[in-house]
């Protein structure tokens, strides 16, 4: 028996990185994942098809309303949700005085407005089925330590961490709402293909001298997620190697 069986969780930015581990490790355990993620249908597909265990895929951005909206309709009618992870970002690189308000528009409104408009319609299911619930927000180590040419992506974690608490004191006792900070880690949204020396000794300017994987990022999820978590609430699990201890 899987610790998530008989759970239903919905993992945003599935279809890569840490959100595809996420799906997978809850599907191991006997959850049903569905992995909404603006991505190409084909990587929504193949995602899909590597979590198994009766996974579903849908083509959502997460910064739009509508579509928003009609995901969580659809999860509904479809059995419900036990766990959230809000997992869908990127990652807006520039010097402030080259930043755009487009770039700003964009930046937050996938990583801010995004966790916002999935967390609202997620929890307004979990409160009409009222069986408690899970949600899973992912932030970054940057919400504590700030980067220069980052400005923006910090701010929208910063925003992502507060949002967490709060709504932990508002969906208390019944459903509990808990934050991820990941450190740096080897995901397409870092393209460690494409970095050079010296960045790369940036972001492994940690104790533990290395990046992290996407399925050690996993573990923290599946155990907010699991039985071990139910006296947490309004917290932040951060698996950085150690770059910021708090």
């Amino acid at each position: 028996m899987g610790m998530l069986n008989g759970k239903h969780a919905v993992v945003t930015g599935g279809a890569s990185g840490i959100g595809r581990a996420i799906a997978f490790a809850f599907a191991k355990e006997g959850g049903t994942v569905t992995i909404a993620d603006y991505a190409s249908e084909a990587s929504i597909a193949d995602a899909v098809k590597a979590a198994g265990n009766g996974a579903q895929g849908r083509r959502v951005n997460v910064a739009d309303e509508k579509d928003v909206v009609q995901l969580f309709d659809a999860v509904g009618k479809s059995g419900g949700i036990d766990i959230l992870v809000n997992c869908a970002g990127i990652l807006v690189e520039k010097p402030l005085l080259e930043t755009s308000v487009a770039d700003f528009d964009r930046q937050i409104g996938v990583n801010l407005k995004g966790v916002f408009l999935v967390g609202r319609e997620a929890l307004r299911l979990m409160v009409a089925q009222d069986r408690g619930g899970r949600v899973i927000n992912i932030a970054s180590e940057l919400a504590y330590l700030g980067r220069e040419n980052c400005s923006l992506y910090c701010a929208s974690k910063g925003g992502v961490l507060s949002m967490t608490r709060s709504w932990a004191r508002e969906f208390a006792p019944k459903i509990l709402v808990n934050t991820i900070a990941p450190g740096p880690t080897d995901t397409p949204m870092l393209g460690i293909e494409q970095t050079s020396a010296e960045t790369l000794a940036q972001e492994t300017n940690n104790p533990l001298g290395r990046l992290g994987r996407p399925e050690e990022i996993a573990a923290a999820a599946l155990f907010l997620a699991g039985p071990g978590s139910t006296f947490m609430t309004g917290q932040c699990v951060s698996p950085n190697g150690g770059a910021a201890m708090f």
